[in-house]
């Protein structure tokens, strides 16, 4: 089922060149979205992935995370924890900074009582590039005192090496690699 998901994948998703700047190569995933059938195959696949690490919480940033995020911590029934960018949160947040893969800095927050600790926190995300944005919420699970037990992908960028940055005593898995 996967390979002829991965097939489906990349006749819909659109690349762009020159998005957002010069160099740049855009993995446009939203036509995912206008096809509810390919969208549930791809949550349901990471679904697979989120049952097997025993998490307890899923953790998106926005936005095209929350895309991933929120259906898959539904299909799962767990809590799902919002990564906003600073000053889009109304309570106490904990911060972290990151630097984007076109050498933008950014700095993302979670509300203060969003992980519970000891939590068991799974990161979903559309694509894994620098791994610059999973750190920070990385760092942002530690300092709400809970863990990382893996990580979920649509796409990984595999000449960015983001991966290799990923604690690798945890599951890691995307769909499709580009």
């Amino acid at each position: 089922m996967k390979t002829e998901l991965i097939a489906q994948l990349k006749k819909t998703i659109i690349t762009v060149k020159d998005f957002p700047k010069p160099g740049i190569l855009f993995y446009d995933i939203t036509p995912i979205l206008l096809d509810p059938k390919l969208f549930d195959q791809v949550i349901s696949v990471m679904a697979e992935v989120a049952k097997k690490s025993n998490a307890d919480m899923i953790a998106s940033p926005e936005s095209r995370g929350f895309l991933f995020g929120v259906p898959l911590a539904n299909k799962l029934k767990l809590p799902f924890v919002l990564v906003r960018k600073q000053n889009k949160l109304p309570r106490a947040t904990f911060s972290a900074s990151y630097d984007l893969e076109y050498g933008k800095n950014n700095v993302i927050e979670i509300h203060q009582d969003a992980i519970k600790p000891n939590s068991k926190v799974m990161i979903v995300d559309d694509l894994l590039a620098t791994a610059g944005t999973v750190d920070a919420i990385s760092r942002l699970v530690k300092q709400a005192k809970s863990e990382v037990v893996s990580y979920s992908f649509l796409i990984r960028l595999k000449d960015l090496g983001g991966i290799d940055k990923l604690d690798q005593t945890k599951p890691i898995d995307y769909i499709l690699e580009y």
